[in-house]
């Protein structure tokens, strides 16, 4: 089993509960750049329990030829479960984009999982495999800690119990590295908050690779003290989280 797979492996069924779902209009801009093939070809790289596909799907064509691929066999089943019209494959997104054929793919998507891929192969195994107008979409939620309150105290937590955690380790410039490859870079943004329960919370707390490292370094007590947060800052039970989600859309080289 690689690392990257062991990450996720087990957390399946609480990571599609709790993760938050990325706002729809940032994928409605998909009709601005995806080419009009009479049926399109595409690919959810790192798709998890599709996440992604849930707001995907809708912007597709009927008969578009959907493919997703994931390290975990543990997110797989939860997607193919979840999306059996989908063509599910196990393996990493750099290994899947590089036995595809040339110029083959008319939209290939990333969503969180850009973040532990081998961003630089990545890109240029999407850009290798895209048609000559094809897209190349990268999607993603980010916590707002900026705002402070209880966004920016959980963040305090994360650094002080999860060994090697940095609130700024998604800080990486996603525009530049596309740019190096793509010739036009557009971002679009939506800034939303998410409601939750403190058990909700809780839940997707549990579901995140962070949370987990915390808990092998000091045991129940990273869990007392999320729940002790959560105390301060709920009102009538309910947790207030602001996010800056991201799309990445980027058009391969003519």
């Amino acid at each position: 089993m690689s690392t990257t797979e062991a990450k996720f492996d087990g957390l399946a069924n609480n990571y599609d509960q709790a993760r938050p779902r990325y706002p729809a209009e940032l994928f409605q801009h998909l009709g601005e750049y995806l080419p009009k093939a009479a049926r399109p070809r595409v690919v959810d790289a790192g798709a998890g329990t599709g996440i992604a596909l849930e707001g995907l799907l809708p912007q597709l064509p009927a008969d578009a030829e959907v493919h997703a691929v994931d390290v975990s066999t543990d997110m797989i089943r939860v997607g193919r479960e979840k999306f059996p019209q989908v063509v599910w494959h196990e393996g990493t997104a750099e290994g899947y984009l590089a036995s595809c054929p040339s110029a083959t793919l008319d939209l290939v998507v990333a969503a969180q999982s850009y973040q532990w891929m081998d961003r630089a192969a990545y890109v240029r195994e999407a850009a290798r495999c895209l048609s000559p107008t094809g897209v190349c979409l990268v999607i993603q939620n980010n916590r707002n800690h900026a705002a402070g309150g209880f966004a920016a105290a959980y963040e305090d937590l994360l650094e002080e119990l999860s060994p090697g955690y940095s609130r700024s380790y998604r800080s990486f410039d996603i525009a530049a590295e596309l740019g190096g490859t793509f010739t036009r870079v557009e971002r679009r943004a939506a800034d939303w908050t998410q409601t939750l329960t403190v058990e909700e919370f809780v839940t997707m707390s549990s579901s995140s690779t962070q949370a987990q490292r915390a808990v092998a370094a000091v045991g129940p007590v990273f869990y007392a003290r999320v729940r002790r947060l959560c105390a301060q800052h709920e009102d009538g039970g309910r947790l207030e989280l602001p996010y800056v989600s991201e799309a990445f859309y980027a058009v391969r080289p003519q």
